[in-house]
């Protein structure tokens, strides 16, 4: 059956299909010797399919990983230095990219998979799954603050966060633990619109993606989402996408 070559690069464990586009728009991607183009399809039964002149495997067993990431570790498979990865923390062969990145300073639930096509439901900002975070500041915020967060801060940069859920939770001293609940996901933003309403960030935890949930798995701490798991995200995304 012929499908999109962007489809097929992801079912293969290359990225999102959005990352997938790209690798066809750079020209690194032929079907029977010629550069392939976006909209165009093929069938990896039957097609010679070729990324950077390597040709293209059936897809691999797809693989669901839920991972509790530990500070000082970054979110991505290969590193620029000599920090680990969220990859050097779990030791299962074959291609796995990581789904919902954190911050090397923020811990928490992160996925790894290679399926494409889930990871490009969970991560692309026009689906706006939930995600999940305990956070502890260094003080209590205060009601102006609680309400600026809540509806949205404009940054430095002139864009205004969506509007978010935030609780308090407990207080040890002067520090407090706020859960927030949000469904966009900017490069550091709990610690940018904490720093732009005059709120320090002691930790960041993220507990929940979408329906999966971090639950009492330890920092290191690695396991396979169950059937059950990831039928759930399945229909999970599949639901959200529709809805949107």
């Amino acid at each position: 059956m012929e499908e999109r070559l962007q489809k097929i690069l992801a079912q293969a464990g290359f990225g999102s299909r959005r990352a997938c586009e790209e690798l066809i728009i750079a020209g690194r991607v032929t079907v029977n010797g010629q550069v392939s183009k976006i909209g165009e399809k093929a069938n990896v039964r039957v097609d010679q399919i070729k990324l950077d002149g390597k040709l293209l495997k059936y897809p691999e067993t797809l693989i669901y990983i839920l991972l509790n990431k530990p500070k000082g570790v970054l979110s991505t498979v290969h590193a620029p230095d000599s920090r680990p990865t969220v990859r050097d923390l779990v030791p299962v062969e074959g291609t796995l990219y990581p789904v919902g990145r954190l911050d090397v300073d923020s811990e928490g639930l992160i996925l790894l998979t290679n399926d494409g096509d889930l990871t490009n439901k969970l991560t692309h900002p026009r689906y706006g799954h939930e995600k999940e975070y305990r956070v502890l500041l260094s003080r209590q915020p205060d009601d102006k603050q609680l309400n600026a967060w809540r509806h949205g801060v404009v940054m430095q940069d002139g864009y205004r966060t969506a509007p978010v859920q935030v609780n308090l939770e407990t207080r040890f001293g002067e520090e407090t633990w706020v859960r927030v609940i949000m469904k966009e996901g900017r490069k550091r933003q709990i610690r940018d619109t904490c720093r732009q309403i005059g709120l320090s960030v002691v930790r960041i935890i993220r507990v929940r993606i979408g329906n999966i949930r971090l639950g009492t798995l330890k920092s290191k701490e690695w396991r396979y989402l169950s059937p059950s798991e990831i039928n759930e995200l399945k229909t999970y995304t599949s639901v959200s996408h529709q809805s949107k």
